[in-house]
């Protein structure tokens, strides 16, 4: 029999699913890609030569971490817990743990995830790799779901939104994310947020679309296992290898777009939805946004959720940014 907790996932699949694939342009969202099978092909992708992204972002946290984990507890806090939104594996966090353990002997961490697997595979690593670290997973979809952050006696927050997560949202739902957060934290809590940044002199388009559509096709593996996904769930006939995988720059909207585009015309049954569906050739699903960021911008982002900016931290080609800031 399935559980209470599968039921409401499907349920959840199937009113994204209705929702977003009766509308023109169709669209489904993010969060449906990080099953078991898309949160390792992610994983995939993040080591992935052209995908810049996160190793940038690690070599960040390298080589700024006690600096990091200084600054917060710099102003009359005790101690730290951390929690992060969307953690994953949590593999670059660990460059966090290991600082914030340096200046106190125990640890709450507090990871927050769509994925099941991805929460076990951390808990299990890094307590295993950290002693003194103590991680309670909460398995949720933050943007849809509340979320509440436990804090030690005399603990400051530090809230990890990295990865560039953020960007994945449009700018509205960015600010409700952020909000959200914030309404979870008191003053003196921090953020820190992990952002890609906008094309520049330093940083091109091209090198922009090579991380979202690889030379090894995991990216398009990974697109397209949205519409594995939906087969399983809603019990669908989506013929993956009958989509192609596309990646655009939108400069208007400052984004990195991802899109499924039917090849052919075709028909495809949502039994579960009881829904079917007509893709014309030429016809695409919108699946992700990647926004990426100017400074302005991020001013903008942080001014109107409640946080005061203290410091960002770039890379030496400027293609990412990590930014501490103060919940006011």
């Amino acid at each position: 029999m399935p559980t209470a907790e599968a039921v409401s996932t499907t349920q959840a699949v199937a009113l994204a699913a209705s929702a977003g694939l009766t509308v023109t342009p169709r669209t489904l969202p993010p969060w449906l890609f990080y099953d078991e099978s898309g949160s390792h092909l992610f994983e995939q992708i993040t080591a992935l030569p052209e995908y810049y992204l996160t190793r940038t972002e690690r070599a960040i946290f390298q080589a700024n971490a006690r600096e990091i984990i200084s600054s917060v507890l710099a102003e009359n806090a005790e101690h730290l817990t951390i929690a992060e939104l969307g953690a994953g594996t949590a593999t670059k966090t660990g460059i966090l743990l290991r600082a914030a353990i340096a200046r106190q002997p125990e640890l709450l961490y507090q990871p927050i995830d769509v994925s099941q697997t991805c929460l076990d595979e951390a808990t299990e690593l890094l307590e295993r790799a950290i002693p003194g670290l103590l991680v309670r997973p909460q398995l949720a979809n933050y943007t849809t779901e509340p979320i509440s952050l436990e804090r030690p006696e005399g603990a400051r927050i530090l809230a990890l939104y990295i990865g560039s997560s953020i960007g994945n949202f449009s700018p509205e739902e960015a600010q409700a994310i952020l909000a959200n957060l914030r309404a979870q934290l008191q003053p003196g809590d921090v953020i820190l947020l992990g952002t890609d940044l906008a094309p520049s002199p330093a940083k091109s388009i091209a090198t922009l679309l090579a991380a979202y559509d690889d030379a090894a096709g995991v990216t398009a593996a990974f697109n397209r296992n949205i519409l594995t996904r939906l087969n399983r769930d809603l019990d669908a006939d989506f013929r993956p290898e009958c989509f192609r995988h596309v990646a655009r720059w939108s400069a208007i909207e400052s984004r990195i777009e991802m899109h499924l585009e039917s090849q052919h015309r075709q028909t495809v049954h949502l039994r579960a939805c009881d829904l079917t569906i007509t893709f014309e050739q030429g016809e695409t699903i919108h699946t992700e946004n990647s926004y990426k960021f100017t400074q302005p911008a991020l001013a903008e982002l942080f001014k109107t959720t409640g946080y005061t900016p203290t410091k960002t931290y770039h890379d030496e080609k400027n293609l990412f940014a990590v930014t501490l800031a103060t919940a006011v």
